[in-house]
């Protein structure tokens, strides 16, 4: 590649960079309806067709949040593992927690990730190597011999379920602690 090649290419990944930032910005301080091209194009100084030249639309856009987003949570859950890293009731807690002050502390970005449309999937050939991390994070606190993915998968449906009644005030955020012992003293011991 020449150097030329190699200049425009970084400025094109710095041009998708602020981009990105600029969308989680806007996203988390005013809501995902506030985040358009129109304004993203008015926040970093590039015409609208600059925008569609690296995403296809909005929903292109929340996906590369949301993937950057399980980038962020799969380095917080693996931090939070490897502080337990033998399978079982430590492991799990220190997982659930981190995964439940992670959906708190980024509300939009949480939104991103797993509310609003983009072309993501999980559970198939194409799931990121992020969103496969995160995954991953859950399965290694359940022991190998059992059904590790199985209990993976309810355990973050439980969470999800947790994170997303407890930022709509559907149950009380005073009580979470308590919701999470009760879910990791059910699962952590299971075959």
């Amino acid at each position: 590649m020449s150097a030329v090649s190699e200049r425009r290419e970084r400025e094109r990944a710095q041009r998708h960079r602020l981009i990105v930032t600029a969308a989680r910005e806007l996203a988390e301080s005013e809501g995902w309806d506030a985040v358009t091209t129109r304004r993203l194009a008015e926040r970093v100084e590039y015409s609208q067709p600059v925008l569609y030249s690296h995403f296809a639309g909005k929903e292109a856009i929340v996906g590369a949040v949301a993937l950057e987003g399980f980038g962020e949570l799969a380095a917080r859950l693996g931090g939070a593992r490897r502080e337990a890293p033998e399978p079982g009731r430590a492991a799990l807690h220190a997982v659930c927690g981190a995964y439940l002050d992670f959906a708190e502390a980024h509300p939009a970005l949480y939104q991103a990730m797993f509310h609003l449309p983009n072309d993501l999937r999980f559970a198939s050939d194409e799931t990121p190597a992020p969103m496969r991390a995160c995954f991953d994070e859950f399965v290694h606190c359940f022991r190998p011999d059992g059904r590790p993915e199985l209990f993976a998968e309810v355990t973050w449906s439980a969470l999800h379920g947790m994170a997303v009644l407890s930022d709509t005030a559907r149950v009380r955020r005073e009580e979470q602690a308590e919701r999470l012992d009760l879910l990791v003293a059910r699962l952590a011991d299971a075959p």
